[in-house]
């Protein structure tokens, strides 16, 4: 018989936030300095998709025309993390949300999904 260990993720952060929820967090408040989003929160909205189901997206981001965002910072996607994203998606046609990953090179790779 084999046994698999569970491993905790690292959540070193007082807020809550991983390494690329944290640097993606700075490149936000780059573009809140530069004026091409008028804000940003971490973790600011709660969705319920069911009974006990809930969609906390990353960060939600206004946009400078004043437009929302809802953008899920990932450097893997975990299978119910990705079942809760398409849920919301379904369920939320009028939210516009967003898949954000690192680029290769630096950067960041944005998938709007509608």
């Amino acid at each position: 018989m084999k046994f698999v260990r569970a491993r905790a993720r690292n959540r070193p952060d007082p807020n809550g936030m991983n390494k690329t929820e944290r640097a993606y967090r700075d490149h936000l408040a780059l573009r809140e300095l530069a004026g091409e989003i008028q804000g940003f929160r971490f973790e600011g909205l709660k969705l319920r998709l069911a009974d006990s189901t809930f969609y906390s997206p990353d960060f939600l981001v206004i946009l400078a025309d004043g437009l929302v965002e809802l953008h899920e910072v990932k450097g893997h996607w975990e299978d119910d993390a990705r079942v809760k994203f398409k849920v919301a998606q379904e369920q939320f046609p009028w939210l516009q949300l967003v898949a954000v990953k690192r680029a290769k090179g630096g950067g960041w790779q944005f998938e709007r999904l509608r």
